[in-house]
């Protein structure tokens, strides 16, 4: 179907793919892995178009129709949610053909399996965050049935039920699929072959992720020793070159030598083996025996109910998952807990429980005039310092990239660092909000073995399943407003849960999202319509409310901060009032996330 033909492709005169070639057969569903920089997106970016080779071709069949799901793209505002994904089918004349109105079911299907609900139909997509944006183009990607998918990343922004949803949906699929993900679970489940670029160079097996792992352990202990071995000739050859150079009776011999090391291809392996870092936490100070009592806790932003009613209690040494669709309230129960939303109800941290947290708004706390082994450097101690650089290393940053400055990383790169700096800081209850969002599977296994023999308490929200698998005892559910606990793993929870599904197959709604019936000639109900359009109305006003209070809170900012310019007015008071403000809308704009996207 599509023919890789010796293709080469350098950057700044750097090669990244260097004369590789392979076949992706009608429906083969292939995982690309490798370390990040190793040339994955540029891979699919050639197969889509957007680059050219430096050298060598791409072939395809003329008819081969190709679906493109990049990590970032840019999206279009003008239309609602339903017309933005029908748009895969309109026909140049803007109506739907009789053959094409058999789609809107699958679209219902597609979007709702991707975590939407009937009631986002109509919304604009402008209301919709990144992440939100980025299922709607994976929705209309799916439904064009291209002949191959080309996923970077998908899983990214789905959550577990979302990722088993498309996990389905792919290996049912008649389209080729080639993916680049570090979600192990997920690309174990969909794809039966693995390429691996390395070095430039690729190698294909053609066995699932697991078992690509053990046949690469093999490969790369037989390139070592091939590597040892020829250095070892290298060495021997310029130690007889360098001892008879100046010796007429083995002139000959030495010319024969140096030839002989002129011509030899030089084996390259991959070195950097991460995988048998030991990290450790630093010993978590003893808490005591219950670091967190949650009793009838609600919170609301509004009228709309996050969640109500919930009661639970973190027993000391207890790792703990927090899981659940989007917008179901996971993140803002770890923000009460942290003390940066206020609730209703009762909330008891433990006695001596020092918290160490962990979320996307970490990294910016971070000092920007730092390198990145300051960074690392001026928190560490003890024995810990002497494995800076191998840490460094398996986080990604190894080599050159530990002297950059924390000025010139991108997002994701600052949020690495922010988890590594947290791994070294005594606590004794981890927080830990999707810290794996920005981790390749060999810093995944570094982070998942140091949680492990961590002797505290961890509450982790992530939506990684292989992450969690062996690590969580116990899954707290968000969902309907509720929070619902499951004794065991997570594997355990997702068996309980298909069991659940299955009953819940005779459930036409739910008294928190109704899902409206459809009619036979697909149209809404209108008296669903009617109250869906007045619960949109109410909350676009509590939205342009939110959004007002931002921008007085805004202004009393820039006032505070002229204030503060003036080295008199730095009191005590000044500096809390200013924190104060800055706390204020660090919620309401938190409130307003909410809002947006429920």
């Amino acid at each position: 179907m599509l023919t890789i033909d010796h293709l080469s492709m350098e950057f700044a005169s750097r090669p990244v793919l260097d004369d590789i070639t392979f076949l992706i057969n009608r429906k083969e569903r292939i995982a690309l892995v490798g370390k990040n920089g190793a040339g994955k997106t540029t891979l699919l970016r050639l197969i889509a178009g957007e680059y050219q080779p430096t050298a060598g071709r791409i072939s395809k069949e003329s008819d081969m129709t190709i679906g493109y799901l990049p990590q970032v793209m840019l999206f279009q505002d003008d239309r609602t949610l339903r017309e933005e994904v029908m748009s895969v089918f309109r026909q140049q004349s803007g109506q739907y053909s009789i053959s094409e109105a058999v789609f809107v079911a699958e679209m219902d299907r597609t979007v709702i399996g991707l975590g939407f609900e009937r009631r986002d139909f109509e919304r604009p997509c402008s209301e919709f965050s990144g992440g939100w944006r980025m299922r709607i183009e994976l929705a209309k990607i799916l439904l064009s049935h291209p002949d191959l998918l080309l996923l970077d990343e998908p899983t990214n922004h789905l959550d577990i039920e979302s990722i088993q949803w498309l996990e389905e949906f792919l290996k049912t699929s008649p389209s080729a699929v080639l993916m680049v993900s570090h979600d192990r679970a997920f690309i174990d489940n969909v794809c039966t072959r693995t390429i691996e670029i390395t070095l430039g160079r690729i190698y294909d097996y053609n066995v699932n992720y697991s078992r690509f792992v053990e046949l690469r352990k093999e490969r790369h202990e037989q390139q070592v020793r091939a590597y040892q071995n020829q250095q070892k000739m290298i060495q021997d050859t310029e130690d007889f070159i360098e001892r008879f150079r100046y010796k007429a009776t083995k002139a000959v011999q030495v010319q024969s030598r140096i030839k002989q090391l002129e011509k030899l291809e030089r084996l390259e392996v991959d070195l950097e083996d991460t995988s048998r870092l030991n990290l450790r936490f630093p010993p978590a100070p003893r808490s005591g025996d219950f670091p967190l009592i949650v009793e009838d806790l609600r919170k609301d932003f509004g009228a709309h109910n996050v969640f109500h009613d919930v009661t639970f209690t973190i027993r000391r040494g207890e790792k703990v998952a927090f899981v659940g669709k989007n917008g179901e309230g996971k993140s803002t129960l770890v923000k009460c807990i942290m003390g940066q939303l206020d609730y209703m109800g009762t909330l008891k941290i433990g006695h001596n429980v020092k918290i160490g947290y962990f979320a996307q708004n970490q990294a910016a706390l971070l000092d920007e005039n730092l390198t990145v082994f300051e960074t690392i450097d001026y928190v560490a101690v003890g024995d810990i310092r002497t494995k800076i650089r191998d840490i460094l290393g398996a986080f990604m940053f190894g080599g050159e990239a530990s002297e950059k400055r924390v000025k010139v990383l991108s997002g994701g790169e600052r949020s690495r660092l922010a988890m590594i700096r947290l791994l070294l800081e005594p606590c004794n209850l981890l927080i830990l909000d999707e810290p794996t969002n920005h981790l390749d599977m060999q810093s995944k296994d570094v982070l998942k073995a140091a949680l492990q023999d961590f002797n505290g308490t961890v509450i982790c929200v992530s939506h990684d399943r292989d992450f969690l698998n062996g690590l969580v005892e116990k899954v707290y559910e968000f969902g309907g407003g509720r929070v619902k606990e499951h004794l065991g793993g997570i594997y355990d929870f997702l068996r309980a849960k298909k069991i659940d599904s299955l009953q819940e197959l005779e459930i036409t709604s739910s008294p928190r999202n109704p899902r409206n019936p459809i009619s036979p000639s697909g149209a809404t109900d209108y008296a669903a319509q009617k109250a869906a359009a007045a619960e949109r109305r109410k909350k676009e006003k509590q939205i342009a409310e939110t959004e007002q209070q931002i921008a007085q809170l805004e202004e009393e900012q820039a006032k505070m901060e002229t204030i503060l310019s003036e080295p008199a007015n730095q009191t005590p008071e000044n500096f809390q009032k200013y924190e104060s403000i800055k706390h204020q809308i660090e919620q309401k704009m938190y409130e307003w996330e909410i809002l947006s996207e429920s």
